[in-house]
C-alpha cells in the first residue's frame, strides 16, 4: 500500500484539523469526508482534494476506496461509528475520550479485536515534547516511582457556551480530563482502582446549559499512588489562554512540573496580554506541525508498518472506566470502584 486512504467522520474543529494533517502527510491521503452537514463535508473535501463525500457513515463504511477512519464526532457519538468501521474492516482512530459510556467502550474494543484492525484513541498530549520527556525521566528510574500527581485542565467559558454546541451532553471531566487521566495513568504504569469526586453547578445552568461548572476527583491506583484531576470551564474570557493546563508528578526522589500556559512565547498586544498556543498544532512554512500531527501520523505509520500504537484501545477503555467511576461518584456522593 503506497498511501493509507483515510476518511474523516465529523467536519467540525477537530475534523478540519485532522484533514489538514492527512492531506499533508506523504503516507496518507484524505479519501472521504462524512458529516450530516453535507455543505460542510463537501467544503472540507474540496479544500483538501478528497474525492468522496458522505452524509451517512454507514454508506462510507461500504466504500472500497477507504482503508481507515478517523472519528471526530462529539464525545458521546463515537460508538456506533467505531463499531461499524471495525466490522467493515476499516482501521480506526477515535478522538478522545473513546466513549462516555463504559459498555460502549467494551463494545468498541471487542469489535476492533474481532476484526483484527488497528484501533487507537487520539490522546495527542503524549506527543507534546515536555510530556513525552517526563515519561522518559520517569522510565529512567532516577526519580523513583511516581507516588502522587495533580492535573488541572480548566477552560474559559467560551468553550462550553460558544465553541461547542453540545456541552449539555458532556462534562468538563469528559471533555478535558481525559487527556490528563491518560497521561498520569501512563506515567504511573498502573491501573486505577477507586475514585471519589465532587462537582459544582450554577453558572452554566444559569445560561441554560445543564452541566457541571467544575469537577475535582481523587483517584487511587493499585500500587498505592494517588492523583487529583481538576476540570473547570467557567474561567472568564479575559484569561490570557483558552486552556489553563498544568500537571505535576511527585516521585519518590523528585518532582516534575509541566505548565502549558506559556508555550515559549508571550505577546503584549494593544488590547490584552497573551500566551499564544503552538504545541498542539501550528502552521510552519505552510505545513501543520505539532503533537496532533505526530499522533495522527504515528497511527498511519502503525497501520502501514504493522506496529502497535502507543495508545492501546485497552488503555483508552481504562481511561473511560476511570471517568465512568468519577461520574458515578458524583451521582452517588461516595468513593466508587473503577470497573
Amino acid at each position: 500500500m503506497s498511501a493509507l486512504r483515510v476518511a474523516i467522520v465529523g467536519a467540525g474543529i477537530m475534523g478540519r484539523t485532522h484533514a489538514r494533517v492527512l492531506a499533508d502527510y506523504h503516507r496518507s491521503t484524505l479519501a472521504a469526508v462524512c458529516s450530516r452537514d453535507e455543505g460542510r463535508a463537501a467544503g472540507l473535501a474540496r479544500e483538501h482534494g478528497a474525492p468522496l463525500v458522505f452524509t451517512d457513515y454507514r454508506e462510507l463504511m461500504a466504500s472500497p476506496e477507504v482503508d481507515a477512519v478517523i472519528i471526530a464526532t462529539p464525545d458521546f457519538a463515537h460508538h456506533d461509528i467505531a463499531v461499524a468501521a471495525a466490522q467493515a474492516g476499516k482501521h480506526i482512530l477515535v478522538e478522545k475520550p473513546l466513549t462516555t459510556d463504559l459498555a460502549e467502550a467494551d463494545s468498541i474494543v471487542a469489535a476492533v479485536r474481532a476484526a483484527g484492525v488497528v484501533g487507537s484513541v487520539l490522546f495527542n498530549h503524549r506527543w507534546i515534547p515536555a510530556y513525552y520527556q517526563a515519561m522518559q525521566r520517569i522510565e529512567s528510574g532516577e526519580l523513583g516511582r511516581p507516588r502522587m500527581a495533580y492535573a488541572r485542565k480548566n477552560d474559559t467559558i467560551y468553550v462550553p457556551t460558544e465553541m461547542i454546541g453540545w456541552a449539555d451532553r458532556t462534562t468538563s471531566a469528559w471533555f478535558l480530563n481525559a487527556h490528563d487521566i491518560d497521561l498520569v495513568t501512563w506515567y504511573f504504569g498502573d491501573e486505577a482502582v477507586e475514585a471519589y469526586a465532587s462537582g459544582v453547578r450554577g453558572v452554566l445552568s444559569g445560561r441554560g446549559i445543564d452541566t457541571y461548572d467544575a469537577i475535582q476527583a481523587q483517584v487511587r491506583y493499585r500500587g498505592g499512588a494517588i492523583a487529583t484531576f481538576e476540570s473547570c470551564w467557567i474561567y472568564p474570557n479575559s484569561f490570557p489562554t483558552m486552556v489553563d493546563s498544568w500537571v505535576a508528578v511527585t516521585c519518590e526522589r523528585g518532582v516534575i512540573h509541566m505548565d502549558r500556559k506559556e508555550e515559549q512565547i508571550q505577546v503584549a498586544g494593544p488590547q490584552r496580554f497573551e500566551f499564544p498556543r503552538n504545541l498542539l498544532l501550528l502552521d510552519l512554512t505552510g505545513r501543520p506541525q505539532g503533537s496532533v500531527r505526530h499522533a495522527i501520523t504515528h497511527w498511519v505509520d502503525c497501520i502501514l508498518d504493522g506496529a502497535a500504537p502507543l495508545v492501546s484501545l485497552e488503555h483508552a477503555r481504562h481511561v473511560t472506566a476511570i471517568l465512568d467511576a468519577i461520574h458515578r461518584s458524583l451521582r452517588e456522593d461516595r468513593p466508587v470502584r473503577v470497573a
